[in-house]
């Protein structure tokens, strides 16, 4: 390649700091919201034309040559400067965008939370693509420094000082049985713990009411532990069973199943329900819009 041209596309460098900053194409392609072979190509180009690879692999990372450390304080400098540039005169307009998030997302937050969610969607940003995750607990952190998360809604989380976070709404939870079930008409604290109950544990993890009963030494009879919310609401619609959920969801689920609803005879504090993601994002103007989107949804849901 000839050197003499020294005209660069700046977008390349975008794609220098991502892969500098996660450690690798793929996490780097999940940030910018391109293809593997895109970041790829972008990454031979700025090799080509600065003579340097760049990075030497080890393990599963990309680790940064000697050129790159020394030039990146300038460069990561200059493209927060043309950043806040551009952001401070442009317009932004999230009917433009063509973008795809992915949210950690816990299978009752979906159905609370995800059919508002894409009506706003469609409305404002309609090739918008939205994936949602089921995700642990000790994952959460590095999934969003990484990039393969963009937004994570769930109880409270330990995470580092990067991990933004953001009080949404209290939930509080209810007793689900069938409709004419014995304990409909009146639910002792007694009578609920010498009950059979199904409860749910989609990664196999001890349910946090029965860590916290535990606690207290006080134990529920389990019958029966499934996957998902749903199916669980389903047995316990049609069976003796008793099934703890939160509430906004247990409302959703009494247009859909035979369930009585009754409060739960065991006083515990609400459970917070907070949003996540990295604080490299704060002030995207993308990031920033679809938060709100996924924060009103999931308010909205679970105050109504």
């Amino acid at each position: 390649m000839d050197r003499t041209d020294s005209r660069i596309d700046l977008n390349l460098f975008r794609v220098l700091d991502a892969i500098y900053t996660y450690g690798g194409v793929s996490a780097a392609a999940r940030v910018l919201h391109l293809t593997q072979p895109a970041v790829t190509h972008a990454l031979k180009r700025l090799r080509d034309h600065l003579g340097d690879p760049l990075f030497v692999r080890q393990g599963n990372r990309l680790l940064p040559t000697e050129k790159v450390r020394t030039m990146m304080p300038a460069v990561q400098m200059h493209l927060e400067g043309l950043h806040a540039s551009t952001h401070a005169q442009g317009h932004f307009d999230p009917a433009t965008l063509e973008l795809e998030f992915t949210i950690g997302f816990r299978d009752i937050l979906e159905s609370i939370a995800l059919p508002a969610l894409l009506k706003q969607i469609e409305r404002e940003a309609p090739q918008v693509r939205v994936v949602s995750h089921r995700i642990a607990a000790d994952d959460v952190e590095r999934e969003l420094r990484a990039g393969t998360l963009n937004l994570v809604v769930d109880r409270p989380l330990r995470a580092g000082p990067q991990i933004a976070r953001q009080h949404l709404v209290d939930e509080s939870l209810v007793v689900v049985m069938r409709k004419g079930h014995p304990l409909s008409a009146q639910l002792k604290r007694n009578d609920y713990l010498a009950a059979e109950h199904v409860t749910v544990s989609p990664l196999g993890e001890a349910s946090a009411l029965d860590v916290l009963l535990g606690q207290s030494g006080t134990f529920r009879h389990v019958r029966l532990v499934c996957q998902h919310y749903f199916s669980a609401c389903q047995i316990a619609s049609s069976t003796d069973l008793l099934m703890t959920v939160p509430r906004s969801y247990a409302i959703h689920l009494s247009s859909l199943l035979p369930i009585a609803i009754v409060p739960l005879p065991i006083k515990l504090k609400a459970v917070p329900i907070l949003a996540f993601w990295h604080e490299s994002t704060n002030d995207d103007p993308a990031h920033v819009w679809f938060r709100r989107c996924v924060i009103d949804a999931v308010t909205q849901g679970i105050a109504r």
